[in-house]
């Protein structure tokens, strides 16, 4: 978590931003991949293509359970909803733990900005790969505890608002002065409804996918706080 310091005075209109929001797969941690060869398994497994172009921003930002109902619709996956997920969550469960990392950039960027902003991290990410991400790179530690993901509004995804406004809420901060970096459409839509700005990150999709941000970068390095 962000010290108590007073943060700079940076404006966009009559905003300043005072909180900096993360998601985490592909923000924070390079996940995507292992996200990528855990579908193009199940898929394999059940005699469904992975389409990713089509199928990336259909996923990215939804929970297990959506996810499922997804494929279901898109391709007729059959099968009992709740034992698909259970599988489906398996096979990235084994992808995180042979190995996840912190995506190439992020360390340096936060410890830019920690010191004059309020940091956390607000994910769909399910509760248990967290604790694998927790224990592999120490991210309690890093955002002081400031880690909220869906569990803690009843499971309403992204595009839904709810969890940017749930992190703002926990750090008192206003929405209007909290600025989210994420790397998905559902993402950045949910940043757009909870009335904040956003930053979209093009390690997942590429800049016309994530053209409703209020800027899009290629790498951390390329994030200018003081155009906020």
């Amino acid at each position: 978590m962000a010290s108590g310091n007073s943060p700079p005075t940076q404006r966009r209109g009559n905003s300043k931003i005072t909180t900096i929001i993360f998601d985490a797969d592909g923000v924070v941690v390079d996940s995507e991949k292992i996200w990528d060869e855990a579908q193009t398994e199940f898929s394999r497994r059940h005699g469904i293509p992975y389409e990713r172009a089509k199928l990336k921003p259909l996923l990215a930002g939804r929970s297990q359970a959506e996810a499922i109902e997804i494929l279901k619709v898109e391709y007729g996956l059959s099968g009992d909803a709740q034992s698909l997920a259970g599988e489906r969550m398996a096979l990235v469960k084994r992808g995180f733990e042979e190995g996840v990392e912190f995506m190439s950039g992020f360390r340096e960027f936060f410890q830019r900005i920690r010191s004059d902003y309020q940091t956390c991290i607000a994910t769909s990410m399910p509760e248990e790969l967290l604790a694998i991400i927790d224990g592999r790179l120490g991210l309690s530690k890093l955002f002081g505890g400031q880690i909220y993901s869906l569990i803690a509004v009843g499971y309403r995804s992204k595009p839904n608002p709810d969890i940017f406004l749930h992190a703002a809420k926990q750090l008192g901060a206003e929405p209007a002065n909290c600025l989210v970096i994420e790397d998905a459409p559902h993402g950045v839509e949910a940043a757009r409804r909870a009335g904040m700005k956003c930053v979209g990150l093009t390690t997942t999709f590429d800049r016309q996918t994530l053209s409703r941000a209020d800027c899009v970068v290629d790498s951390f390095a390329e994030i200018d706080l003081a155009g906020f």
